[in-house]
């Protein structure tokens, strides 16, 4: 019994140490960042057994000290990762990729590894413990033909209270698909494939624009095993709306993929069509009431009291469906109301900037 635990441990040894010589061999992470505090959690979760590369993407020297970082187009201030501060990371190696936003700066990283794989992270993930062997794991035996492999994405729930929205659109990370909160692709698929498009310059799309893209050249994604925690970060209370600029590039992965790609990768339909009614309702109301204060024209009265009636029942309906599954928290549902009101309008003037973009 003594010798068959002993070679069972032997053998267990054996394994984690293949794992930690192999990953080193096969994988880099890369990390895009602007500076997050988050950043220094994350290196530390990944640990020191596998090489990284966080590729700065902040653009002047002042966003460099960490008191300034430029995100989505927005800048705020806030303490983030100065430079100086990965010195400590010895594993750790540091590009710059001038400003030019995510998939620039993932392009930055990938190109500056020398492994067959490459991990993309995001800055502000927590990778669970064993995370490194359990990349190796997933990786090591997988067919020519699989290009890329996704871990798993976790959201921690909130504790006592329903999740509010912010909390519950950053919980859609844990059924999305390729996203590049854990995303690993072999170098050689990237150079084929040219990397992220570097026209989509948020975060968002840009994963799925690529993954619709390897998947077209004949290759196959698949989900691994290992597990990486995404928790929510508090971004304001206009988050909701400033996400509305992915309307913009919505334009673009219709273009580029035709109008299929939603489903292509499980996405649902979204509530554009619905908003332009909602905005048109608004605007014609506006304008008829207008019309109608000048003279008297009970007819135009009537469509302005018409078109009013459908606006506010559409945003009333939307603000609702947004309130339900809520805290109900007053500081809540007065965000909801109010974003409510602003998004519909917003998500429209996003989405003519990104047609009108993609057809120049």
């Amino acid at each position: 019994m003594l010798r068959v635990r002993t070679g069972g441990r032997a053998r267990a040894r054996a394994v984690r140490g293949a794992a930690r010589r192999g990953v080193r061999l096969v994988i880099t992470v890369v990390i895009p960042t602007i500076g997050r505090p988050t950043l220094a959690d994350t290196l530390a979760a990944v640990g020191s057994e596998v090489p990284v590369i966080v590729v700065d993407d902040r653009v002047t020297d002042r966003d460099q000290t960490g008191t300034l970082r430029r995100g989505g187009g927005s800048r705020t201030k806030e303490r983030g990762v100065t430079l100086s501060a990965l010195s400590r990371f010895e594993h750790v190696r540091v590009v710059r990729s001038g400003g030019r936003g995510p998939a620039a700066a993932r392009n930055a990283g990938w190109r500056a590894a020398e492994t067959p794989w490459v991990v993309f992270l995001d800055d502000d993930v927590i990778p669970q413990p064993g995370w490194a062997a359990a990349v190796w794991k997933d990786l090591v035996d997988l067919p020519e033909d699989v290009a890329g492999s996704q871990g798993r994405i976790v959201v921690p729930p909130p504790s006592g209270r329903r999740p509010t929205d912010a909390e519950r659109n950053t919980a859609g990370l844990a059924d999305a698909l390729w996203v590049t909160a854990d995303m690993a692709y072999r170098r050689s698929v990237l150079e084929a494939a040219g990397g992220f498009d570097e026209r989509f310059p948020r975060a968002y799309r840009e994963d799925a624009d690529l993954a619709l893209r390897v998947a077209r050249a004949g290759h196959r994604l698949v989900r691994g095993d290992r597990v990486t925690a995404h928790p929510v970060r508090q971004d304001g209370f206009w988050a909701s709306v400033r996400f509305q600029r992915g309307n913009a590039d919505d334009a673009l992965m219709r273009r580029v993929h035709g109008r299929g790609w939603r489903a292509a990768v499980g996405g649902g339909r979204g509530r554009l069509r619905t908003h332009a009614v909602t905005t048109a309702a608004g605007l014609a109301a506006l304008t008829l009431a207008a019309l109608s204060a000048r003279r008297t024209l009970p007819a135009t009265r009537r469509a302005a009291v018409l078109a009013g009636l459908v606006w506010a029942g559409l945003t009333a309906e939307f603000a609702w469906r947004r309130i339900t599954p809520g805290p109900r928290t007053p500081d809540e549902v007065w965000r909801m109301v109010v974003t409510s009101l602003v998004i519909p309008p917003v998500a429209c003037a996003h989405r003519l900037r990104g047609e009108w973009r993609v057809r120049r």
